[in-house]
């Protein structure tokens, strides 16, 4: 009815001024006119010129004014001529609009707030703001300043109408011609298929998306980062204990029970199960010795060793607690030289900021054998960084507990133009190795670093809670680019 309307008028009249006009003069609703005029406009049967008008509406507080009258009014006229006390006024009148219309009749000197009485101060008035609201709610424009005391008393709010005025357009008709889309057997039977019209073909037009899995940047790099390892000869180890205790994630890798990252503001404790339900008794029994008196040339800690801190459960603080537990299955099936590695999650009670989570990836190789040296480590750090485009290492010493030497890895980055650090390394003590019963000549060397922070450089993302976390933006999974590190 709308399209007939509108293409009828058209056909005998130069232009529709006025979109609203036309809707109301024909008893049609505007909103269904207008969407018939985008669509003939999308097919230029007409031109469409925007008509945009600014207009007050009353709020739903301003509805209410104008149907029972303001607040200030209601007030006056619940005051008797001879008065009353402001107690009775009170329980006669609704809360809000005692506040309100209170202080507004005092501030139009309509009344007079007595000690013991609330009296009239004149005799009558009259209710402007229901007048007002009125009359913007019929349509008629108003004084600007009475608009704008209105508006500061959220009583209207400003409305954009929008509407349109219309002409014939290129391809007008009296009525629209509906093209055909496909050509079908019943056309080719009926011979009808030589006077059919077919609509254009849009060659631009985009196809359904196509809804499927898209692999995160971190695992990207995660799978990058273990193709380097396979082709070096690596075995990965299997991390999918998230839980350990921490005898292997502390005391087995020669870690004192006081050090502070066994304090619960570094670490998380489980409660349920609070502890383990067993440990390799002999083993354990040498970790204790080690700690508490030394020995294979160690003078231990001096400390009494206690086993229910050792029994206690936690969320894995490193992957080396995984090491740990394949060391010691290594010495107890007999040794042979071993190339280790893993990626997987752990957990540390950190501060969350751009360059800290809760929960990241490590990133962890090792390799043992006989007679193994400090140069083999960077012989390692030279095969490993180099085959990650990374040519230029330095490195720095530093204290671990269960590696000595300790080395801090920094690399020269490129893009970056300056040395960042991207891992920690060393070679595992005697205090740790021996009493898992390897040969004295064993030597494990060992590296680590996390998987986001070379994660981040290469997709240019300097907050880790926009790469890992419930506030990842989900486009950046779908639309992430192709970044692969220098694999040689």
């Amino acid at each position: 009815m709308a399209e007939e309307a509108v293409l009828g008028f058209l056909e005998k009249n130069e232009e529709i001024s006025d979109s609203s006009q036309f809707a109301s003069e024909r008893g049609i609703d505007h909103q269904e006119l207008t969407n018939v005029i985008k669509s003939l406009y999308g097919f230029r049967l007409v031109d469409a010129q925007d008509i945009k008008r600014e207009r007050w509406v009353l709020t739903e507080e301003g509805r209410a004014y104008a149907a029972a009258g303001s607040p200030e009014v209601q007030v006056f006229l619940a005051i008797p001529p001879d008065g009353i006390s402001l107690e009775e006024l009170q329980k006669k009148m609704d809360p809000s609009i005692f506040k309100i219309g209170r202080s507004q009749a005092i501030k139009n000197q309509w009344v007079e707030m007595g000690k013991q009485l609330v009296m009239r101060k004149v005799q009558d008035v009259e209710d402007k703001v229901k007048d007002f609201l009125i009359r913007v709610e019929g349509g008629e424009v108003i004084d600007p300043k009475e608009a704008d005391a209105l508006k500061r008393r959220k009583l209207i709010a400003p409305q954009t109408w929008k509407g349109y005025s219309v002409r014939k357009g290129p391809n007008y008709a009296p009525k629209r011609k509906k093209y055909a889309t496909d050509l079908t057997r019943d056309n080719l039977q009926r011979g009808d298929w030589k006077d059919l019209e077919f609509k254009e073909y849009n060659f631009s037009a985009k196809g359904q998306p196509i809804e499927g899995g898209h692999l995160h940047p971190l695992l990207k790099v995660r799978q990058q980062f273990k193709m380097i390892f396979l082709q070096m000869g690596f075995e990965e180890m299997p991390t999918n204990n998230f839980v350990e205790s921490s005898f292997w994630n502390f005391d087995a890798l020669f870690q004192p029970q006081q050090h502070p990252a066994r304090d619960s503001h570094d670490t998380f404790f489980l409660q349920v199960p609070s502890t383990t339900k067993t440990l390799p008794e002999d083993y354990v029994e040498r970790v204790k010795r080690v700690h508490e008196s030394g020995g294979y040339g160690s003078r231990g800690y001096d400390y009494v060793w206690k086993r229910e801190e050792a029994n206690k459960n936690l969320l894995r603080t490193h992957t080396t607690a995984v090491s740990s537990r394949m060391l010691y299955l290594l010495a107890q099936e007999g040794f042979a030289p071993k190339r280790y590695f893993s990626i997987d999650r752990v957990f540390r009670n950190e501060a969350v900021d751009r360059t800290h989570l809760a929960e990241f990836h490590q990133i962890e190789g090792l390799v043992c054998d006989r007679g193994l040296t400090l140069g083999d480590l960077i012989g390692v750090f030279n095969d490993f960084f180099g085959r990650l485009g990374m040519s230029k290492l330095k490195f720095k010493p530093a204290y671990n507990p269960y590696t000595e030497p300790s080395m801090e890895i920094f690399g020269y980055h490129e893009g970056l133009n300056k040395w960042v650090e991207i891992g920690n390394s060393g070679m595992f003590r005697p205090e740790m190795l021996l009493p898992m019963g390897l040969p004295e000549d064993v030597r494990v060397i060992a590296w680590g670093l996390s998987l986001e922070r070379p994660t981040m450089i290469l997709y240019g993302i300097d907050n880790i809670r926009d790469l890992f976390g419930h506030k990842v933006d989900l486009s950046l999974i779908k639309k992430n680019p192709i970044c692969r590190i220098g694999i040689e």
